[in-house]
Order: structure tokens, then C-alpha cells, then sequence
């Protein structure tokens, strides 16, 4: 081989190498830590002719509306609405970082005649995709959807059956939706629970579909369930709730539930791959936080993290960070 042609095959290679003479390093694992203070930013809401001792926020999402102002939905439990006692409320906010948002009242309600169960609404998530809103929302049984231009005021999304529902199953309790979009294709985690006493890791799990157009949905796949978190847990569907997965480089980070109020308890998982988190394991656990049905916003590109408060009276907020 002539000489022009080695020079010019190794030109070649040291640029395929990024200049460096080797290979891109893989991303090191981190593990998510509290920055700072938390603030409050919704309380226990009035709601009328709905109100009931105890009635408790719970499963909730956060997201920026169209005019910029930033909307917190929580499922109320607990409630005097009939049925499972769960409806939805909603306040806002000027600026993610304010305390106290401003409360503006019952948002959605669950309509039996679209064949949603009365009182069963759960676990609201909101994604924007094309510059349209799309919530993700449980009715008891299944995940269901509706939409919004404004991200304030959803209107339902009916399939051909003229319902909401987008799929359930394989458990008889199907819910707390997210949906991750990554590499093009979106993924919806969500709870599901058999209604049996618990059986171990046969009885709940977080399970996954993937979509490429958010209205049909892939088949379920398992990704995390059982392993130690399952372990001492007595209500069937509490090791695995509220699923939240975000995306850091090229590495996902499974948050998942065990258990609400006071020492509240959520433990994180790390993967290459979004839709393996261990199954019957603790191989990819990486960290445990004493926070509940925690989410992650990003801002400017800050973090932070939504959680409810430890007493069950409200959502806060901190600044989040990797390390």
C-alpha cells in the first residue's frame, strides 16, 4: 500500500474517532438528589358540594400551558363525588418556582355514559406533541385520553366505540399513565394490578407499550416488577405505582412507587434499555428516595421534581439534580 494511501486511511480513522484516539466513553450512572427547599404549591382544595372528611391530593401532573402560565391536575380521593371518590382538580401557576398556586376548581369528573367508572378517575399525565396537549388519565380500569389546544380546557378523545379508553390489561387494574418519547417512538408505563392478594410479582408490576402516533398501542411488557421493594408490601398494588421514566444521555431511570404518606417511598432503577428494568430482581436498582408519586420537569434546562406532601395535604416542589 502506498504511502498517501495509509495517511489517508488513517485521516479517516482519527476522525470516525472523535479526534480523541478512542471510542466514546458509555454515560456513568447517576443517581437523582434534592437541591435546596422544597415549596408547597397546591393545598387540600374546597370542593363544595364534594367536599368529605379526609379527601386527600394524590397522583397528579404538572405541564406549561399555552399563555405560559404552568397547570397542576391532582386526583382528589376521598371524596363525596359517589362511586370510587376520585375526581380532578386543577391549579395554576405564573412561574413553576411560586408557592401557593392559584386554585380554579374542580377539572374533570368521570362520565359513566362513555364508560368510565363513576368516581374512578386516576393518575393525570399531559404530554405536548405538535403543539397539541394530550392527557393520559386512568378511569378505574383502563388508560384513556383526551386532548386540549389551550392545555387548560381537555376534551375527550373517542375511539371508534365512542370512548376514551385506549387499552387495559393484562391486569384488572390498569393505570397511573406516563409517556416518554424517545428515538421517535413514545412509550406509555403505567400500574397494573391484580385485584387477588398479592402473589408477589405475578400481582403487580409496571408495565409498558409503545406507540408511534399516541392512539394505537403496542402489546404490554413487563419491565419492572417484584424484587425487594415487592417485599413486605401488603396492598396488592403498591410496589409498583405511579411509574415515572426519564431519559439521561443514553441511560432511562425507572422511579417507582412502594409507598404514600409519611416515609413514603420510592425506588430507582437505570437501564439502556427503556423497556428493561429488572424483573424478580434488584440487578439495575440504584437509589431509593423518601418521596411519592414523584415527577420530573424540565426547565431551562433545570430540574426538578413534584412530589406529594408527606401527609397527603398537598403537592411541592424542589430543584433536582444527578450525581
Amino acid at each position: 500500500m502506498s504511502n498517501s494511501k495509509s495517511l489517508a486511511i488513517l485521516f479517516l480513522l482519527f476522525i470516525v474517532s472523535g479526534f480523541t484516539g478512542k471510542a466514546a466513553e458509555p454515560d456513568k450512572k447517576k443517581v437523582p438528589v434534592i437541591e435546596g427547599d422544597w415549596w408547597v404549591i397546591a393545598s387540600t382544595p374546597d370542593l363544595g358540594k364534594y367536599n368529605k372528611p379526609g379527601q386527600e391530593p394524590v397522583d397528579f401532573g404538572i405541564w406549561q400551558a399555552a399563555d405560559g402560565t404552568w397547570q397542576a391536575w391532582s386526583c382528589i380521593r376521598n371524596t363525596a363525588c359517589g362511586g370510587h371518590s376520585r375526581l380532578f382538580y386543577r391549579w395554576e401557576g405564573k412561574n413553576l418556582t411560586d408557592a401557593n398556586w392559584e386554585p380554579k376548581g374542580i377539572s374533570m369528573m368521570a362520565d359513566t355514559k362513555l364508560g368510565e367508572s363513576e368516581g374512578g378517575l386516576q393518575a393525570p399525565f399531559v404530554l405536548k406533541e405538535k403543539g397539541i396537549y394530550y392527557l393520559f388519565y386512568g378511569d378505574w380500569s383502563r388508560i384513556c385520553l383526551a386532548s386540549s389546544i389551550d392545555g387548560k380546557t381537555f376534551n375527550r378523545v373517542l375511539n371508534p366505540k365512542g370512548q376514551p379508553d385506549l387499552f387495559q390489561g393484562p391486569f384488572s387494574g390498569t393505570r397511573d399513565p406516563m409517556v416518554l418519547k424517545s428515538n421517535g417512538l413514545f412509550y406509555c408505563y403505567y400500574t397494573g394490578h391484580s385485584s387477588d392478594p398479592p402473589t408477589g410479582m405475578d400481582s403487580c408490576a409496571v408495565f409498558c407499550r409503545t406507540s408511534s402516533d399516541l392512539l394505537h398501542w403496542g402489546e404490554p411488557v413487563n419491565v419492572c416488577s417484584g424484587g425487594s421493594p415487592a417485599k413486605g408490601i401488603s396492598w396488592y398494588g403498591a410496589n409498583s405505582e405511579c411509574p415515572f421514566v426519564v431519559q439521561i444521555g443514553s441511560l432511562y431511570y425507572l422511579f417507582r412507587n412502594q409507598l404514600y404518606g409519611p416515609g413514603g417511598l420510592n425506588t430507582q432503577y437505570v437501564s439502556d434499555n427503556p423497556l428493561r428494568f429488572g424483573i424478580g430482581n434488584d440487578d439495575r436498582m440504584v437509589h431509593q428516595m423518601h418521596v411519592a408519586a414523584p415527577e420530573i420537569i424540565e426547565l431551562n434546562g433545570q430540574l426538578y421534581m413534584a412530589a406529594l406532601n408527606p401527609h397527603l395535604d398537598g403537592i411541592r416542589i424542589a430543584k433536582l439534580k444527578w450525581e
